[in-house]
């Protein structure tokens, strides 16, 4: 029996803007600032204007792709970009973000969907949603659903605070990567 391996990378890209368009710094940490949890320019991590970090796939989004792939189940694509404001680390049984917001402009959405060509063609699964703030919130976690409401969450990830308030626009991309391991 041979077995095919294949590996899976995720990542988040952020961006906000200001109400006149011009991009907003956002704090990037590197490892030691996970750890240390405090900004330290350039010992805890830089400021840049697109902060990214990888993501986990939950086990509901595992079994999702593999539902997508085969066709056995009948998983719905997973195309909504939801927000929220709570830190607790994110772990594979979770099916839901622990405080999504429904107001203020980021209510779950339907992203735009593509295929993109990382290293053999259309390989990566890209969404892309930008979100117009009518409020003040502090995001820390990120994840990807295949419904409007409820439905199954493929993905979640706890970012660093990202500060909007009303009048700016945040897009968050997320592109999955699939490659031969």
């Amino acid at each position: 029996m041979i077995n095919a391996k294949a590996k899976v990378k995720e990542n988040i890209s952020i961006q906000i803007k200001d109400k006149e368009g011009n991009l907003k710094p956002l704090w990037q940490e590197n490892w030691f600032g996970k750890i240390l949890k405090k900004e330290i320019p350039y010992l805890t991590g830089h400021y840049t204007t697109e902060y990214r970090v990888a993501n986990l796939i939950v086990d509901a989004g595992l079994a999702g792709i593999a539902s997508r792939y085969n066709g056995d189940g009948a998983e719905a694509a997973f195309t909504y970009i939801a927000v929220g404001t709570d830190d607790t680390g994110a772990a594979s049984g979770q099916t839901t973000l622990v405080a999504e917001i429904g107001d203020s402009g980021l209510s779950r959405a339907s992203a735009a969907a593509s295929r993109e060509t990382t290293t053999a063609t259309n390989d990566t699964a890209k969404l892309s949603k930008e979100f117009s703030v009518s409020g003040t919130k502090a995001i820390k976690e990120v994840g990807i659903f295949n419904a409007a409401s409820a439905g199954t969450m493929g993905s979640r990830v706890v970012i660093t605070t990202k500060n909007v308030e009303n009048g700016d626009t945040i897009t968050i991309s997320y592109t999955l990567v699939i490659a031969e391991a």
